[in-house]
C-alpha cells in the first residue's frame, strides 16, 4: 500500500482563511485536545462526570467568549470562533458544548445584554474561567415554543425581583457559578434576564440522569422557589425575547460549527481504523465499498464547512439573518447524523465498541441534532424566509 497521508478533514482547506495568529491557536485547541481528552473522556462518558480538571488548561488557551470584545474577551473573528467549536467538537462534543455554554451564551449574553458595570463586574472572570456560566431559557413544558410559552416568572419588590419557576436541559447548569435566568415579568409580560448566583436561596440544580447522549457534560433541571435578585442583578439591556433571539443567533452559528466537529472526529477515527484493519489479507482502506463511505463523509463534512464559514463570515460583517443561522445549524446536523453513522458502519461491530471513539460521536450526535433549534424549527426560519409566509402557529 502506497505511504498514508496525515489524517485531516479540512479537505478544502478553510484553515488558510485565519490569518496566522488565529491558526497558532486553532493548533493549540486541537493539540489539547488530542493530547489531554481523548485520552481520558472516554471513562468520563461513561461515568456521566465532566473532567473539571480540564478546566484550567481550556483557560490558558484562552477561547472563552472569542468572538466578543473587552472585558477580558479577546475580540476574534466569529470565523475564528466558529473553527475552535468545530476543533472542540472534533476532539469531544461535551467538552464542546461546556465551552459553547460558558463562552457562547452566558458570555455571549452578558456581552450583548448587561450594562458596562455588570460586564465588568462579571466577564473578566469568566473570560479567565474562573466563574463559570451557564444559560437558563428552556423549561420542562416550552422548548421551541418557550419565546410564547416561557413560565418562569419575575415579580418585582422595591430594589429586588423573585424569580420562580423551572428550567431543563441548562448545560453546566448544576455547578456553575453564574446561570443567566429568562424570566416572563409579572407586571408587564416583557421577557427579561437575570443573573443568579449559584448559592442563592430558594436555587437548587439537579443533574439529569441516564442521558444517551453528551454524557460527559452535566445538564441540570433548575428550580427557582422565591429567589430573590437585586435589581443590580438585572441584565439591563434585555427587555424583550428579542434580546434572547440575539444571543440565539449566534451560537446558532457555533452549535452548526460543532456538528461540523463531532462529524470530523466520526470522520478520523473511521479513516485511521481503515487504514489499520486489514481484512482479507490487506487494509479495508483499499477496499471500493469502504473508499466510497471515505467520499460520502468528507462530502458531508466539506460541504457542513463551508456552509457553516460562510455563516461567520457574514457575522463578522453584521449581514447574518435569523435563516441563515437556522440554514448553517439545521444543515449540518442532518449531515453530521449521517456521517457518524457511516462512520460506525465502515467499523463494522468494532463500531460500536467506545474504545473506539466513533460510537460515542454517534451517540452525541442526537443532542447536537435536536438542541439549539431542532431541524423541524430550523426549517421553518428557512422556510418564511423563502416564501413569505409563516408556518409558525
Amino acid at each position: 500500500m502506497a505511504d498514508r497521508p496525515a489524517v485531516t478533514s479540512d479537505f478544502y482547506d478553510l484553515e488558510a482563511l485565519l490569518d496566522e495568529q488565529d491558526r497558532a491557536t486553532l493548533h493549540r485547541v486541537r493539540a489539547f485536545m488530542d493530547e489531554q481528552v481523548e485520552p481520558i473522556i472516554n471513562e468520563y462518558w461513561t461515568r456521566a462526570q465532566f473532567p473539571r480538571q480540564l478546566i484550567p488548561g481550556l483557560a490558558e488557551l484562552g477561547i472563552a467568549g472569542a468572538q466578543y470584545s473587552g472585558h477580558g474577551s479577546p475580540g476574534r473573528s466569529s470565523l475564528f470562533d466558529g473553527m475552535v467549536a468545530m476543533e472542540l467538537g472534533r476532539g469531544d462534543p461535551s467538552v464542546a458544548t461546556f465551552m459553547g455554554v460558558h463562552g457562547g451564551l452566558a458570555m455571549g449574553t452578558l456581552h450583548l445584554c448587561a450594562s458596562e458595570e455588570q460586564k465588568e463586574r462579571w466577564l473578566p472572570a469568566m473570560a479567565r474561567m474562573e466563574l463559570i456560566g451557564a444559560f437558563g431559557l428552556t423549561e420542562p413544558d416550552h422548548g421551541s415554543d418557550v419565546a410564547r410559552g416561557l413560565q418562569t416568572t419575575a415579580r418585582r419588590e422595591g430594589d429586588t425581583w423573585v424569580l420562580d419557576g423551572q428550567k431543563k436541559w441548562i448545560g453546566n447548569g448544576s455547578f456553575a457559578d453564574l446561570v443567566v435566568i429568562w424570566a416572563r415579568d409579572v407586571a408587564t409580560d416583557r421577557v427579561l434576564g437575570f443573573v443568579v448566583e449559584k448559592d442563592a436561596p430558594g436555587f437548587s440544580a439537579v443533574d439529569l440522569e441516564d442521558k444517551i447522549a453528551l454524557r460527559a457534560v452535566q445538564n441540570a433541571l433548575i428550580t427557582l422557589d422565591g429567589v430573590r435578585v437585586p435589581e443590580e442583578d438585572r441584565l439591563q439591556n434585555a427587555n424583550s425575547f428579542r434580546d434572547t433571539a440575539n444571543v440565539l443567533r449566534a451560537t446558532r452559528v457555533s452549535v452548526a460549527w460543532s456538528a461540523v466537529g463531532c462529524s470530523r472526529g466520526a470522520y478520523e477515527h473511521a479513516l485511521r481504523y481503515a487504514m489499520e484493519r486489514e481484512q482479507f489479507g490487506r487494509p479495508i482502506a483499499s477496499f471500493q465499498l469502504v473508499q466510497d463511505l471515505l467520499f460520502r463523509m468528507l462530502g458531508n463534512i466539506t460541504a457542513s464547512a463551508a456552509l457553516c464559514a460562510r455563516a461567520s463570515q457574514l457575522q463578522d460583517c453584521g449581514m447574518l439573518r435569523d435563516e441563515h443561522a437556522s440554514m448553517a445549524k439545521g444543515y449540518s446536523t442532518m449531515r453530521m447524523r449521517e456521517t457518524v453513522g457511516w462512520a460506525r458502519e465502515l467499523m463494522g461491530g468494532n463500531g460500536i465498541l467506545l474504545e473506539n471513539h466513533v460510537g460515542r460521536f454517534v451517540a452525541d450526535a442526537e443532542a447536537i441534532y435536536s438542541y439549539e433549534g431542532t431541524r423541524e424549527i430550523n426549517s421553518l426560519i428557512v422556510g418564511r424566509a423563502v416564501t413569505g409566509t409563516s408556518a409558525l402557529t
